[in-house]
């Protein structure tokens, strides 16, 4: 029996005898080349083109009776079947959703707001660490999100004043975070 013909479920024992020689021959002369052939246009994926393979036989088996038999012929007819299987099995995996595994529900993260929360209390004691003229340029241009005019006016001091203790403050909350581990 054909080994392509031996992996069926034994739907085909009943198949004439003449009809399954000349597969077992069609295997043992165009196997190897078909098998070549289709393992290009499926990206090289061996089982993929196996099956593509033993689709072709089994419907070459299916037609031996319509098939003319002339090596030309029937390498032209095993390629074009082969060509349609491929592209339908393309079309198949194109309209299909790709196929994930659910990720495990322990490792799933869940955001808690816990990162941000304990990020906020490093901040404000780092804050509580810097002086108050740094501290109170901090919290108006960043914390009340006002200009530097703004700032200036409210604190009573110019503007130059303003940049100068941002510079210096933000430098200083900086180290400070990077002493605690948290700012790179």
């Amino acid at each position: 029996m054909c080994p392509v013909l031996g992996h069926l479920d034994g739907r085909f024992e009943s198949a004439d005898a003449e009809a399954e020689h000349r597969i077992a021959v069609l295997y043992q002369e165009f196997g190897g080349p078909l098998l070549r052939h289709v393992r290009k246009s499926t990206g090289n994926d061996l089982q993929w083109a196996e099956d593509v393979v033993q689709e072709t036989l089994v419907r070459a088996w299916r037609n031996s009776a319509r098939l003319q038999w002339e090596p030309s012929l029937i390498w032209a007819w095993l390629l074009t079947v082969a060509r349609r299987i491929v592209i339908d099995g393309r079309r198949r995996k194109s309209v299909r959703p790709h196929e994930v595994e659910p990720p495990e529900s322990d490792m799933m993260a869940v955001p808690d707001g816990s990162e941000r929360a304990l990020s906020a209390i490093v901040v404000a004691d780092a804050l509580r660490s810097l002086s108050e003229e740094h501290r109170e340029v901090i919290e108006q241009t960043y914390l009340r999100d006002r200009t530097i005019s703004e700032a200036a006016e409210i604190l009573g001091i110019p503007p130059g004043t303003v940049k100068s203790r941002l510079y210096y403050g933000i430098r200083a909350l900086r180290e400070l975070l990077r002493d605690k581990g948290v700012a790179g």
